[in-house]
């Protein structure tokens, strides 16, 4: 039986070409390959990089389209996400197979990327038919107010153009072409263009496939969507710099996210770049919780550093505690753990290496203490699992114990006392997450750090570990520099959309000329603030 047009993009071959609109191009750059990290063998089809022309012609594609798509009706909007997420679906063997491929990623775990893939789009489609996201705000004129008449004013956030988004390696999926950054730009109304991650070249075009068919069903301007694929450093640099783009998102080292937040502050007109960058997501054990569950906390905390290899964004790579009993019950529990982990593929041969680099500039420290190690993972990618200590005042002493090693290793501080572990938080960087593991005996405790917590992370956790971030409306995936670039936003959850609107007031507009969601019969229903005070229609 041959696919219906609905489901072209469950079933199509892999041709090694970049999509730019509706146009399959193959660049005239370096031939690369996406390559097995299990085996370290390259993978089919070659791709070869695309130079200046791909990046102009994708920009100017998606600033032709952005009048028209930015005028399509929440409704529009939603059924586009939503046909999108029917394809992510309807290809979802096809995705799982070439991801695993790619990442050496275990296929139940790339299966749920794909639901949580779908999820991000359908809930932006919720978002986008309640209508909050328009901000719409109005003051009616008051022409009798003394001693100065009020004009009429209305407010309301539009898109802000067309937005530049770089794919993560660690979640081919869903922080990746059809990731939330590219789910909440389309959903604000404006064009993407993605750069492909070098990584997974394959699951990216399978998921540009389920875009481009959405955008000829919704009938939509072929300038929606764009895959682009080229070296980072130089692609990248043309994408962010391009004068048609106004916003890029970005998940990635922290290296690597500078230089396009540099690149974006140097342009004769700045944009911003909402980039996630590097967080190592401290875990404070208070001596309660120690003193009740040492063995049980090494369990979780054991699950939460080794799971997917440690290259999570979220995976817990420092604890804090008391030097105590505790502690020690804590270590050793922790270090049988980490002995008996059997360690896994990483993401690619790079990653491993660079990890490996990281880890053992650590381990090297001459205050730092080995206490465990894993078995390494018999493949062209090995991870390992890794557990370190070292003294509040030697961390304190060398800035360099805060570094990121992306990977199954921790560090674990041992404190002299709450006051040195107060000491060592207010010195750390921004954390995408900060977690604290008390007992009814520490809450005085933890209610004294909690304001610090809040001044350091995007996501405080209590009894509970940071792996596993919900995808909601109440969700923060962002934090402090460096942590992110901009510690106001997050990439997941519903809040994501803000970061690609701004607000726009019209004064004394015409009714007839207003912004469907600001004339006075409201056709869309979107909930509105009129003088001050929330109104649901």
């Amino acid at each position: 039986m041959s696919a219906t047009p609905q489901d072209q993009a469950a079933t199509v071959s892999l041709d090694g070409a970049m999509f730019i609109g509706a146009e399959r191009v193959t660049g005239d750059g370096a031939e690369v390959r996406s390559v097995n990290p299990q085996t370290g063998d390259a993978l089919d089809p070659p791709y070869r990089y695309g130079g200046a022309d791909v990046v102009d012609r994708a920009c100017r594609l998606a600033d032709e389209a952005f009048d028209d798509y930015r005028a399509t009706s929440p409704g529009q909007r939603a059924h586009f996400l939503e046909r999108i997420a029917h394809h992510l679906t309807a290809a979802t063997d096809a995705l799982v197979e070439r991801a695993h491929l790619e990442t050496g990623l275990p296929t139940a775990r790339l299966t749920g990327e794909v639901a949580r893939t779908t999820g991000q789009l359908r809930l932006f489609a919720e978002v986008l038919r309640e209508g909050g996201w328009y901000g719409a705000r109005i003051d009616p004129a008051l022409p009798d107010r003394a001693p100065q008449p009020r004009p009429d004013i209305r407010q309301l956030r539009i898109p802000v153009g067309p937005v530049a988004v770089f794919g993560a390696s660690n979640f081919p999926l869903a922080f990746s072409v059809l990731g939330g950054d590219t789910a909440s730009a389309l959903a604000a109304g404006c064009p993407v263009v993605v750069k492909a991650h070098d990584a997974h070249l394959g699951t990216s075009e399978l998921a540009a496939h389920a875009i481009r068919a959405a955008v000829t069903e919704a009938g939509l301007p072929d300038g929606v969507f764009s895959l682009l694929i080229g070296d980072g450093p130089i692609l990248g640099g043309r994408l962010v710099r391009d004068p048609r783009v106004q916003a890029v998102g970005f998940t990635g080292s922290r290296a690597a996210g500078l230089a396009l937040s540099q690149a974006a502050a140097e342009r004769p007109e700045p944009i911003p770049v909402y980039a996630e960058m590097s967080s190592i997501n401290p875990v404070v054990l208070l001596p309660g919780a120690l003193t009740e569950r040492a063995d049980a906390l090494a369990t979780g905390f054991v699950g939460s550093l080794t799971l997917g290899a440690g290259q999570f964004c979220t995976n817990p790579g420092l604890v804090l505690a008391v030097a105590d009993a505790g502690l020690d019950a804590f270590l050793r529990s922790a270090a049988k753990r980490v002995e008996s982990d059997a360690g896994a593929t990483m993401l690619t041969p790079h990653i491993a290496r660079s990890y490996r680099t990281e880890s053992a500039a650590v381990a090297a420290h001459p205050e730092v203490t080995v206490l465990a190690r894993g078995t390494a993972a018999d493949s062209a990618a090995p991870g390992q699992a890794l557990l370190m200590s070292v003294s509040g005042e030697a961390f304190l002493a060398d800035p360099g114990l805060q570094r990121e090693m992306f990977g199954a290793a921790a560090l674990v501080v041992r404190c002299d006392d709450l006051s040195q572990l107060t000491e060592v938080l207010r010195g750390l960087e921004g954390q995408l997450t900060a977690t604290v593991h008390t007992a009814d005996s520490d809450l005085d405790r933890a209610r004294a750090l909690l304001p610090l917590l809040e001044r350091r992370a995007g996501r405080v956790l209590f009894n509970s570990w940071p792996t596993g971030v919900e995808v909601g409306h109440a969700m923060v995936h962002g934090g402090p520099y460096p942590a992110t670039s901009d510690g106001r936003s997050t990439s997941v959850g519903s809040l994501a959309i803000d970061r690609f609107l701004r607000p726009v007031s019209y004064q004394d507009v015409p009714e007839a000329l207003l912004p469907a969601p600001l004339r006075d019969d409201n056709p869309y229903g979107v909930p509105r603030r009129v003088e001050g005070k929330l109104t649901s229609e």
